[in-house]
């Protein structure tokens, strides 16, 4: 369960860059009612729900180099970073490095997932 809402949350990272890369290029402005509000919300609830997974996750395995601010601060950030994803007006540049941010603690996370898992086997 947490390694697919990771995944899933990885995908969304990217997906926020092509949403605003379009967004330039066709130079167009979404309705933030039909458009932004429900795809924010919809990611807020699977933030909330991945946030709180890795909170125990945390619990249970005391991990190292995962903390549960990094984790508030990641889902803190990508709440920021959907919604900017849909205005073109958005700095380029720190949009980038709020993707690249949540990007990092995600795959970090995502990488001692699947060490776990390897040795569970």
């Amino acid at each position: 369960m947490l390694q697919a809402l990771t995944e899933e949350l990885l995908d969304e990272c990217e997906e926020c860059w092509q949403r605003f890369l379009k967004m330039r290029e066709t130079n167009t402005s979404p309705d933030f009612f039909a458009d932004v509000k429900p795809h924010a919300n919809l990611y807020h609830e699977k933030l909330l729900a991945w946030k709180s997974e890795v909170d125990i996750w945390i619990d249970q395995e005391k991990p190292k180099y995962i903390h549960k601010t990094q984790i508030q601060n990641a889902v803190d950030a990508m709440d920021q970073l959907i919604v900017q994803s849909f205005y073109q007006k958005t700095s380029k540049k720190r949009l980038y490095q709020s993707i690249q941010s949540v990007t990092y603690t995600l795959e970090n996370l995502q990488r001692i997932l699947q060490k776990d898992d390897s040795d569970d086997q």
